[in-house]
């Protein structure tokens, strides 16, 4: 069997209404989804903290890695948008923080606003495994982990 797909979800709402998954794995390739500043509550993180507000979309980023069979020393790519690119130096030291040993090729964009205005950053993240997903896949193909309430 090859290239088998796993998808990832959060639990939100919002993915069979979008038709998108946290997270998708296919084969040795995991691809994350733009990961937003929510909390376990629903609500924004750190408002107005650059800084907080990617620390909690590279946590959320890196749960939905993990319900994939991936982690961080496996990620070969991330893109970082802000509202406010200004601001990049913040959101970069939480990126160096967790990727300081890993060093994935990075994109800093910025975006005139997101979903929800609060949100001032938002993170994708790409990652390539060692193994091939059939190789290491137990039967459930669909994994989810919690990362709290979508807006909806």
């Amino acid at each position: 069997m090859g290239n088998v797909r796993q998808t990832v979800s959060s639990g939100s709402p919002l993915e069979p209404q979008i038709g998108f998954s946290r997270a998708v794995r296919k084969g040795a390739h995991v691809a994350v989804a733009g990961t937003a500043p929510i909390g376990d509550d629903g609500a924004t993180v750190a408002p107005g903290d650059v800084y907080g507000q990617t620390v909690r979309c590279l946590d959320i980023a890196e749960a939905a890695l993990k319900a994939a069979g991936a982690s961080a020393e496996d990620v070969v790519r991330t893109r970082i948008m802000l509202t406010d690119v200004t601001r990049w130096k913040e959101a970069a030291r939480a990126h160096g923080e967790r990727f300081a040993e890993v060093r994935p090729v990075t994109t800093f964009v910025e975006v005139s606003r997101f979903i929800d205005p609060e949100w001032l950053v938002e993170i994708e993240v790409d990652a390539v495994l060692d193994a091939d997903l059939d190789a290491d896949l137990d039967a459930d193909l669909d994994s989810s982990f919690d990362a709290g309430p979508d807006l909806d």
